[in-house]
Protein backbone atom coordinates (compact mmCIF):
# COMPACT_ATOMS: atom_id res chain seq x y z
CA UNK A 1 0.00 0.00 0.00
CA UNK A 2 1.41 3.38 -1.03
CA UNK A 3 1.42 5.92 1.58
CA UNK A 4 -0.96 8.09 -0.31
CA UNK A 5 -3.45 5.40 -0.19
CA UNK A 6 -3.37 4.77 3.04
CA UNK A 7 -3.60 8.70 4.22
CA UNK A 8 -6.79 8.51 1.42
CA UNK A 9 -7.86 5.88 3.09
CA UNK A 10 -7.87 7.39 6.73
CA UNK A 11 -8.97 10.63 5.32
CA UNK A 12 -12.28 9.21 4.47
CA UNK A 13 -13.35 8.57 7.66
CA UNK A 14 -12.23 11.55 9.59
CA UNK A 15 -15.71 13.29 8.52
CA UNK A 16 -17.73 10.42 10.30
CA UNK A 17 -15.43 11.25 13.32
CA UNK A 18 -16.12 15.30 13.36
CA UNK A 19 -19.64 14.76 13.15
CA UNK A 20 -19.43 12.29 16.10
CA UNK A 21 -17.36 14.33 17.83
CA UNK A 22 -19.18 17.35 17.80
CA UNK A 23 -22.73 15.53 19.10
CA UNK A 24 -20.78 13.54 21.44
CA UNK A 25 -19.58 16.62 23.46
CA UNK A 26 -21.96 18.59 22.87
CA UNK A 27 -25.36 17.39 21.47
CA UNK A 28 -26.61 16.40 25.29
CA UNK A 29 -26.37 20.13 26.75
CA UNK A 30 -27.46 21.23 23.56
CA UNK A 31 -30.60 19.50 24.13
CA UNK A 32 -30.79 20.59 27.53
CA UNK A 33 -29.56 24.30 27.63
CA UNK A 34 -30.86 25.63 24.24
CA UNK A 35 -33.83 23.27 23.04
CA UNK A 36 -35.07 23.39 26.83
CA UNK A 37 -36.29 19.74 26.57
CA UNK A 38 -36.11 17.64 29.76
CA UNK A 39 -33.13 15.49 30.75
CA UNK A 40 -35.58 12.58 30.44
CA UNK A 41 -36.28 13.94 27.10
CA UNK A 42 -32.79 14.21 26.48
CA UNK A 43 -32.24 10.45 27.46
CA UNK A 44 -34.75 8.78 25.49
CA UNK A 45 -33.28 10.83 22.22
CA UNK A 46 -29.66 9.89 23.52
CA UNK A 47 -30.58 6.23 23.60
CA UNK A 48 -33.30 5.37 20.96
CA UNK A 49 -31.05 7.35 18.22
CA UNK A 50 -27.95 5.28 19.61
CA UNK A 51 -30.40 2.05 19.55
CA UNK A 52 -31.48 2.56 16.07
CA UNK A 53 -27.71 3.15 14.68
CA UNK A 54 -27.03 -0.30 16.48
CA UNK A 55 -29.83 -2.10 15.24
CA UNK A 56 -29.15 -0.73 11.45
CA UNK A 57 -25.48 -2.48 12.14
CA UNK A 58 -26.51 -5.99 11.09
CA UNK A 59 -28.94 -5.07 8.71
CA UNK A 60 -26.13 -2.81 6.64
CA UNK A 61 -24.33 -5.80 7.12
CA UNK A 62 -26.61 -8.44 5.32
CA UNK A 63 -27.30 -6.32 2.95
CA UNK A 64 -24.01 -5.26 2.22
CA UNK A 65 -22.76 -8.84 2.40
CA UNK A 66 -25.79 -9.71 -0.16
CA UNK A 67 -23.87 -6.85 -3.07
CA UNK A 68 -22.61 -7.79 -5.99
CA UNK A 69 -18.85 -6.60 -6.90
CA UNK A 70 -19.31 -3.41 -9.04
CA UNK A 71 -16.95 -1.42 -10.72
CA UNK A 72 -16.11 0.71 -7.87
CA UNK A 73 -15.89 -2.12 -5.75
CA UNK A 74 -18.49 -3.87 -3.59
CA UNK A 75 -18.08 -1.29 -0.47
CA UNK A 76 -17.46 2.04 -2.15
CA UNK A 77 -21.13 2.43 -3.32
CA UNK A 78 -22.81 2.09 -0.09
CA UNK A 79 -20.32 4.77 1.34
CA UNK A 80 -20.98 7.27 -1.66
CA UNK A 81 -24.75 7.02 -2.07
CA UNK A 82 -25.37 7.36 1.80
CA UNK A 83 -23.51 10.22 2.66
CA UNK A 84 -25.46 13.16 1.32
CA UNK A 85 -28.41 11.81 2.89
CA UNK A 86 -25.99 12.08 6.34
CA UNK A 87 -24.80 15.67 5.98
CA UNK A 88 -28.82 16.61 5.57
CA UNK A 89 -30.10 14.48 8.41
CA UNK A 90 -26.92 16.19 10.53
CA UNK A 91 -27.93 19.97 9.96
CA UNK A 92 -31.51 19.03 11.06
CA UNK A 93 -30.42 17.89 14.10
CA UNK A 94 -28.90 21.04 15.19
CA UNK A 95 -31.79 23.39 13.75
CA UNK A 96 -34.00 24.90 16.36
CA UNK A 97 -37.98 24.43 15.28
CA UNK A 98 -40.26 27.09 15.81
CA UNK A 99 -42.75 24.62 17.38
CA UNK A 100 -42.09 23.88 21.52
CA UNK A 101 -44.31 20.33 21.96
CA UNK A 102 -42.59 18.66 18.93
CA UNK A 103 -39.41 19.58 19.46
CA UNK A 104 -38.57 16.03 21.16
CA UNK A 105 -40.06 14.28 18.01
CA UNK A 106 -37.62 16.65 15.83
CA UNK A 107 -34.96 15.48 17.52
CA UNK A 108 -35.44 11.67 17.91
CA UNK A 109 -36.60 11.72 14.13
CA UNK A 110 -33.20 13.24 12.86
CA UNK A 111 -31.24 11.52 15.57
CA UNK A 112 -32.33 8.30 14.30
CA UNK A 113 -31.65 9.09 10.70
CA UNK A 114 -28.20 10.29 11.10
CA UNK A 115 -26.91 7.21 13.52
CA UNK A 116 -28.81 5.11 10.70
CA UNK A 117 -26.64 6.74 8.07
CA UNK A 118 -23.79 6.93 9.46
CA UNK A 119 -23.57 3.13 9.90
CA UNK A 120 -24.28 2.45 6.51
CA UNK A 121 -20.97 4.52 6.13
CA UNK A 122 -19.33 3.08 8.96
CA UNK A 123 -19.90 -0.73 8.64
CA UNK A 124 -18.45 -1.07 4.70
CA UNK A 125 -15.86 1.41 5.95
CA UNK A 126 -14.20 -0.22 8.26
CA UNK A 127 -15.05 -3.57 6.46
CA UNK A 128 -13.08 -2.10 3.77
CA UNK A 129 -9.23 -2.34 5.99
CA UNK A 130 -9.80 -6.15 4.80
CA UNK A 131 -9.96 -5.41 1.00
CA UNK A 132 -6.84 -2.97 0.90
CA UNK A 133 -4.34 -5.93 1.63
CA UNK A 134 -3.47 -9.24 2.76
CA UNK A 135 -0.63 -8.20 4.57
CA UNK A 136 -1.16 -8.18 8.45
CA UNK A 137 1.56 -5.10 8.44
CA UNK A 138 -0.12 -2.99 5.86
CA UNK A 139 -3.03 -3.57 7.63
CA UNK A 140 -1.87 -2.44 10.43
CA UNK A 141 -0.39 0.30 9.60
CA UNK A 142 -3.52 1.11 7.36
CA UNK A 143 -5.91 0.98 10.38
CA UNK A 144 -2.76 3.32 12.37
CA UNK A 145 -3.18 5.89 9.63
CA UNK A 146 -6.77 5.62 10.00
CA UNK A 147 -7.19 5.65 13.53
CA UNK A 148 -4.57 9.09 13.73
CA UNK A 149 -7.21 10.71 10.86
CA UNK A 150 -10.47 10.00 13.04
CA UNK A 151 -8.79 11.08 16.69
CA UNK A 152 -7.92 14.11 14.30
CA UNK A 153 -11.32 14.14 12.88
CA UNK A 154 -12.57 14.26 16.35
CA UNK A 155 -10.42 17.10 17.28
CA UNK A 156 -11.39 19.14 14.55
CA UNK A 157 -15.15 18.25 14.96
CA UNK A 158 -14.90 19.14 19.03
CA UNK A 159 -12.64 21.97 18.12
CA UNK A 160 -15.15 23.48 15.45
CA UNK A 161 -18.16 22.76 17.68
CA UNK A 162 -16.71 24.13 20.82
CA UNK A 163 -15.27 27.07 19.23
CA UNK A 164 -18.16 28.09 17.32
CA UNK A 165 -20.85 27.41 19.66
CA UNK A 166 -19.23 28.46 23.17
CA UNK A 167 -20.52 32.04 23.17
CA UNK A 168 -24.06 30.02 23.68
CA UNK A 169 -23.34 28.74 26.91
CA UNK A 170 -21.28 31.38 28.15
CA UNK A 171 -23.49 34.03 30.35
CA UNK A 172 -21.59 37.01 32.35
CA UNK A 173 -24.18 36.21 35.15
CA UNK A 174 -22.11 32.88 35.73
CA UNK A 175 -19.11 33.83 35.30
CA UNK A 176 -18.45 35.58 38.52
CA UNK A 177 -18.20 33.64 41.80
CA UNK A 178 -21.30 34.10 44.40
CA UNK A 179 -21.00 34.97 47.43
CA UNK A 180 -20.72 32.67 50.48
CA UNK A 181 -24.45 33.28 51.12
CA UNK A 182 -25.94 32.51 48.20
CA UNK A 183 -29.32 33.40 47.49
CA UNK A 184 -31.52 30.84 45.66
CA UNK A 185 -32.10 33.77 42.98
CA UNK A 186 -28.37 33.61 41.83
CA UNK A 187 -29.00 29.60 40.87
CA UNK A 188 -31.90 30.34 39.19
CA UNK A 189 -30.27 33.28 36.95
CA UNK A 190 -30.69 31.57 33.49
CA UNK A 191 -27.34 31.27 31.74
CA UNK A 192 -28.79 31.91 28.16
CA UNK A 193 -27.52 34.28 26.23
CA UNK A 194 -29.34 37.26 25.65
CA UNK A 195 -31.64 36.22 22.62
CA UNK A 196 -32.08 40.17 21.43
CA UNK A 197 -28.37 38.90 20.05
CA UNK A 198 -28.25 38.88 16.17
CA UNK A 199 -25.57 36.14 16.78
CA UNK A 200 -28.30 34.01 18.76
CA UNK A 201 -27.53 30.67 19.24
CA UNK A 202 -30.11 28.72 17.02
CA UNK A 203 -27.68 30.59 14.14
CA UNK A 204 -24.36 29.57 16.29
CA UNK A 205 -24.86 25.86 16.26
CA UNK A 206 -26.65 26.00 12.28
CA UNK A 207 -23.06 27.68 11.09
CA UNK A 208 -21.21 24.45 13.08
CA UNK A 209 -23.63 22.42 11.51
CA UNK A 210 -22.69 23.29 7.52
CA UNK A 211 -19.22 23.51 8.26
CA UNK A 212 -18.86 19.95 9.43
CA UNK A 213 -21.28 19.06 6.40
CA UNK A 214 -18.72 20.33 3.97
CA UNK A 215 -15.81 18.54 6.06
CA UNK A 216 -18.22 14.83 4.86
CA UNK A 217 -18.40 16.22 1.12
CA UNK A 218 -14.62 16.95 1.12
CA UNK A 219 -13.63 13.09 2.62
CA UNK A 220 -16.06 10.81 0.54
CA UNK A 221 -14.16 13.13 -2.77
CA UNK A 222 -10.97 12.05 -1.06
CA UNK A 223 -11.59 8.40 -0.28
CA UNK A 224 -13.65 7.94 -3.96
CA UNK A 225 -10.48 9.13 -5.56
CA UNK A 226 -7.55 7.78 -3.51
CA UNK A 227 -8.85 3.91 -3.01
CA UNK A 228 -9.09 1.28 -4.75
CA UNK A 229 -10.96 -1.58 -3.54
CA UNK A 230 -10.02 -5.36 -3.95
CA UNK A 231 -12.38 -8.01 -4.74
CA UNK A 232 -12.30 -10.43 -1.85
CA UNK A 233 -8.27 -10.86 -1.59
CA UNK A 234 -8.95 -13.89 0.86
CA UNK A 235 -11.01 -16.35 -1.04
CA UNK A 236 -10.55 -18.79 -3.85
CA UNK A 237 -12.49 -18.56 -6.88
CA UNK A 238 -14.40 -21.90 -5.59
CA UNK A 239 -15.51 -20.77 -1.99
CA UNK A 240 -18.96 -19.37 -1.73
CA UNK A 241 -20.27 -16.71 0.52
CA UNK A 242 -21.14 -17.66 4.04
CA UNK A 243 -25.00 -16.81 4.73
CA UNK A 244 -25.51 -14.12 6.99
CA UNK A 245 -27.39 -15.65 9.01
CA UNK A 246 -25.50 -18.90 9.30
CA UNK A 247 -22.50 -16.60 9.92
CA UNK A 248 -23.79 -14.38 12.39
CA UNK A 249 -24.27 -17.60 14.30
CA UNK A 250 -20.56 -18.47 13.80
CA UNK A 251 -19.32 -14.91 15.08
CA UNK A 252 -20.82 -15.17 18.28
CA UNK A 253 -19.51 -19.08 19.33
CA UNK A 254 -16.11 -17.23 18.09
CA UNK A 255 -14.31 -17.29 21.59
CA UNK A 256 -11.60 -14.50 20.62
CA UNK A 257 -14.76 -12.34 19.12
CA UNK A 258 -17.04 -12.78 22.06
CA UNK A 259 -14.16 -12.04 24.43
CA UNK A 260 -12.84 -8.76 22.17
CA UNK A 261 -15.93 -7.53 21.78
CA UNK A 262 -17.26 -7.76 25.46
CA UNK A 263 -14.12 -6.30 26.68
CA UNK A 264 -14.50 -2.95 24.26
CA UNK A 265 -18.00 -2.35 24.29
CA UNK A 266 -17.58 -1.70 28.49
CA UNK A 267 -14.36 0.54 27.59
CA UNK A 268 -16.22 2.14 24.96
CA UNK A 269 -19.11 2.79 26.56
CA UNK A 270 -16.51 4.41 29.28
CA UNK A 271 -15.24 6.74 26.61
CA UNK A 272 -18.52 7.60 25.72
CA UNK A 273 -19.75 8.38 29.29
CA UNK A 274 -17.03 10.70 29.89
CA UNK A 275 -17.29 12.62 26.43
CA UNK A 276 -20.49 13.27 27.12
CA UNK A 277 -20.41 14.52 30.34
CA UNK A 278 -17.49 16.45 30.29
CA UNK A 279 -18.36 19.50 29.17
CA UNK A 280 -21.94 19.39 31.48
CA UNK A 281 -19.22 18.41 34.02
CA UNK A 282 -16.78 21.57 33.72
CA UNK A 283 -19.88 23.74 32.96
CA UNK A 284 -21.88 22.85 36.38
CA UNK A 285 -19.24 21.09 38.87
CA UNK A 286 -16.13 22.30 38.42
CA UNK A 287 -16.55 26.20 37.84
CA UNK A 288 -14.70 25.44 34.47
CA UNK A 289 -17.25 26.78 32.46
CA UNK A 290 -14.57 29.50 30.34
CA UNK A 291 -12.45 26.36 29.73
CA UNK A 292 -14.32 23.38 28.41
CA UNK A 293 -13.85 24.41 24.75
CA UNK A 294 -9.45 24.41 25.31
CA UNK A 295 -10.17 21.11 27.92
CA UNK A 296 -11.56 19.15 24.95
CA UNK A 297 -9.21 20.32 22.55
CA UNK A 298 -6.03 19.16 25.11
CA UNK A 299 -7.96 15.86 25.30
CA UNK A 300 -7.84 15.34 21.81
CA UNK A 301 -4.78 16.81 21.13
CA UNK A 302 -3.54 14.31 22.97
CA UNK A 303 -5.33 11.59 21.61
CA UNK A 304 -4.19 12.27 17.67
CA UNK A 305 0.01 13.09 18.91
CA UNK A 306 -0.16 9.59 21.04
CA UNK A 307 -1.61 7.49 17.91
CA UNK A 308 1.90 6.84 16.45
CA UNK A 309 3.44 5.90 19.87
CA UNK A 310 0.85 3.31 20.85
CA UNK A 311 1.14 1.75 16.86
CA UNK A 312 5.08 1.70 17.84
CA UNK A 313 4.29 0.58 21.28
CA UNK A 314 2.21 -2.67 19.94
CA UNK A 315 4.24 -3.40 17.76
CA UNK A 316 7.18 -3.87 20.38
CA UNK A 317 5.22 -5.31 23.48
CA UNK A 318 1.89 -6.46 22.04
CA UNK A 319 -1.89 -5.77 21.35
CA UNK A 320 -2.39 -6.95 24.72
CA UNK A 321 0.32 -4.99 26.33
CA UNK A 322 -0.90 -2.05 25.46
CA UNK A 323 -4.60 -2.07 26.67
CA UNK A 324 -2.84 -1.06 29.58
CA UNK A 325 -2.48 2.45 28.66
CA UNK A 326 -6.48 2.72 28.89
CA UNK A 327 -6.31 2.42 32.69
CA UNK A 328 -3.99 5.54 33.02
CA UNK A 329 -6.75 7.87 32.54
CA UNK A 330 -8.58 6.52 35.93
CA UNK A 331 -6.83 7.54 38.79
CA UNK A 332 -6.34 11.22 37.22
CA UNK A 333 -10.22 11.58 36.46
CA UNK A 334 -11.00 10.56 40.31
CA UNK A 335 -8.34 13.29 40.65
CA UNK A 336 -10.45 15.94 39.41
CA UNK A 337 -13.73 14.72 40.59
CA UNK A 338 -12.18 15.11 44.47
CA UNK A 339 -10.01 17.98 43.30
CA UNK A 340 -11.36 20.64 40.51
CA UNK A 341 -8.49 23.01 39.55
CA UNK A 342 -7.55 24.11 36.44
CA UNK A 343 -3.95 23.04 36.59
CA UNK A 344 -4.68 19.54 36.99
CA UNK A 345 -7.57 19.81 34.58
CA UNK A 346 -5.35 20.29 32.04
CA UNK A 347 -3.24 17.64 33.08
CA UNK A 348 -6.12 15.46 33.52
CA UNK A 349 -7.22 16.25 29.77
CA UNK A 350 -3.85 15.12 28.68
CA UNK A 351 -3.42 11.98 29.91
CA UNK A 352 -7.22 10.97 28.92
CA UNK A 353 -6.21 11.69 25.50
CA UNK A 354 -3.18 9.07 25.81
CA UNK A 355 -5.90 6.59 27.15
CA UNK A 356 -8.48 7.53 24.59
CA UNK A 357 -6.45 7.39 22.08
CA UNK A 358 -5.01 3.34 23.12
CA UNK A 359 -9.13 2.57 23.42
CA UNK A 360 -9.57 3.23 19.68
CA UNK A 361 -6.87 2.36 18.23
CA UNK A 362 -6.43 -1.25 19.68
CA UNK A 363 -10.64 -2.97 19.02
CA UNK A 364 -9.73 -1.91 15.11
CA UNK A 365 -6.18 -3.16 15.19
CA UNK A 366 -7.00 -6.20 16.89
CA UNK A 367 -10.58 -6.86 15.14
CA UNK A 368 -8.65 -7.98 11.68
CA UNK A 369 -6.67 -10.49 13.65
CA UNK A 370 -9.69 -12.34 14.77
CA UNK A 371 -11.18 -12.06 11.43
CA UNK A 372 -8.01 -13.88 9.87
CA UNK A 373 -8.60 -16.67 12.89
CA UNK A 374 -11.82 -17.53 11.95
CA UNK A 375 -10.81 -17.21 8.12
CA UNK A 376 -8.35 -20.32 9.61
CA UNK A 377 -10.69 -22.30 11.12
CA UNK A 378 -13.57 -21.77 8.39
CA UNK A 379 -11.22 -21.64 5.18
CA UNK A 380 -13.96 -22.52 2.53
CA UNK A 381 -16.36 -19.52 2.77
CA UNK A 382 -16.09 -15.45 1.88
CA UNK A 383 -17.99 -12.34 3.04
CA UNK A 384 -17.72 -12.93 6.68
CA UNK A 385 -15.80 -9.31 6.88
CA UNK A 386 -18.82 -7.24 6.99
CA UNK A 387 -20.81 -9.85 9.56
CA UNK A 388 -18.27 -9.01 12.40
CA UNK A 389 -17.63 -5.13 11.73
CA UNK A 390 -21.66 -4.72 11.48
CA UNK A 391 -21.79 -6.91 14.71
CA UNK A 392 -18.90 -5.33 16.68
CA UNK A 393 -20.60 -1.70 16.15
CA UNK A 394 -23.69 -2.87 16.92
CA UNK A 395 -23.09 -3.59 20.47
CA UNK A 396 -20.69 -1.27 21.09
CA UNK A 397 -23.60 1.64 19.94
CA UNK A 398 -25.98 -0.22 21.64
CA UNK A 399 -24.09 -0.23 24.98
CA UNK A 400 -23.00 3.27 24.52
CA UNK A 401 -26.70 3.91 24.16
CA UNK A 402 -27.89 2.04 27.30
CA UNK A 403 -25.18 4.17 29.04
CA UNK A 404 -25.78 7.56 27.99
CA UNK A 405 -29.50 7.31 28.56
CA UNK A 406 -28.70 6.31 32.13
CA UNK A 407 -26.44 8.87 32.47
CA UNK A 408 -29.27 11.73 30.82
CA UNK A 409 -31.84 9.41 33.36
CA UNK A 410 -30.05 10.01 36.17
CA UNK A 411 -29.64 13.98 35.43
CA UNK A 412 -33.65 13.94 35.37
CA UNK A 413 -33.97 11.82 38.40
CA UNK A 414 -31.81 14.11 41.09
CA UNK A 415 -33.03 17.42 39.58
CA UNK A 416 -31.56 18.92 36.27
CA UNK A 417 -32.47 22.42 35.98
CA UNK A 418 -31.43 23.47 32.06
CA UNK A 419 -30.43 27.23 32.17
CA UNK A 420 -29.71 28.08 35.79
CA UNK A 421 -25.97 28.94 36.87
CA UNK A 422 -25.51 26.34 39.12
CA UNK A 423 -27.11 23.22 39.77
CA UNK A 424 -28.17 21.67 43.34
CA UNK A 425 -25.51 19.03 45.25
CA UNK A 426 -27.62 16.20 44.19
CA UNK A 427 -26.83 17.02 40.28
CA UNK A 428 -23.52 17.74 40.88
CA UNK A 429 -22.33 14.60 42.45
CA UNK A 430 -24.28 12.55 39.99
CA UNK A 431 -21.51 14.56 37.53
CA UNK A 432 -18.71 13.75 39.07
CA UNK A 433 -20.15 9.91 39.42
CA UNK A 434 -20.27 9.59 35.87
CA UNK A 435 -17.05 11.30 35.22
CA UNK A 436 -15.70 9.57 37.71
CA UNK A 437 -16.60 6.23 39.27
CA UNK A 438 -18.55 5.04 36.39
CA UNK A 439 -15.86 4.90 34.04
CA UNK A 440 -13.14 3.55 36.06
CA UNK A 441 -15.15 0.41 37.35
CA UNK A 442 -16.25 -0.41 33.17
CA UNK A 443 -12.46 0.18 32.24
CA UNK A 444 -11.10 -1.99 35.08
CA UNK A 445 -13.94 -5.08 34.54
CA UNK A 446 -13.49 -4.47 30.20
CA UNK A 447 -9.53 -5.06 30.77
CA UNK A 448 -10.54 -7.85 32.86
CA UNK A 449 -12.17 -9.41 30.62
CA UNK A 450 -9.09 -8.81 27.77
CA UNK A 451 -6.72 -11.14 29.48
CA UNK A 452 -8.79 -13.95 28.55
CA UNK A 453 -8.20 -12.78 24.67
CA UNK A 454 -6.38 -15.66 22.97
CA UNK A 455 -4.77 -14.22 20.18
CA UNK A 456 -1.04 -13.58 20.86
CA UNK A 457 1.45 -11.92 18.87
CA UNK A 458 2.65 -15.65 18.34
CA UNK A 459 -0.42 -16.56 17.46
CA UNK A 460 -0.77 -13.53 15.10
CA UNK A 461 1.83 -15.27 13.20
CA UNK A 462 1.24 -18.65 12.95
CA UNK A 463 -2.22 -17.97 11.22
CA UNK A 464 -1.02 -15.74 8.61
CA UNK A 465 1.71 -18.48 7.94
CA UNK A 466 -1.22 -21.29 7.36
CA UNK A 467 -3.29 -18.19 5.73
CA UNK A 468 -0.34 -17.85 3.37
CA UNK A 469 -0.12 -21.32 2.67
CA UNK A 470 -3.97 -21.91 2.26
CA UNK A 471 -3.54 -19.01 -0.42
Amino acid sequence: LSICGKLCYAIGGAPNQVAASAAAFFLQIYLLDIAHITPFHASLVLFIGKASGAVTDPVAGFFISKSRWTKIGRLMPWMLACTPFTVVSYFFMWYLPPFVSGRVAWYLTFYCLFQALTTLFQVPYSALTMFLSTDQKERDSATAYRMTMEVLGTLIGAALQGQIVASAHVSHHCTVNPPVNTTDSWHETPSFPDPSDPLSHQVIYMIAAGVIGGVYLLGIVILFLGVKEKDDPYALNSDRAIPFCKGLGLTMKHGPYVKLTTSFLLISTAVQLEQSNFVLFCTHAADLRNHFQYLVVTILVSAAVSIPFWQKFLQRFGKKCAACGISWMIPFAVMLVTIPNLILAYFVAFVSGLSIAASLLLPWSMLPDVVDNFRLQNPHGKGHETIFYSSYVFFTKMSAGIGLGISAAGLEFTGYKPGICRQSSDVILTLKILIGAVPAILILVGLFILLFYPITEESRKETKLALEVLR
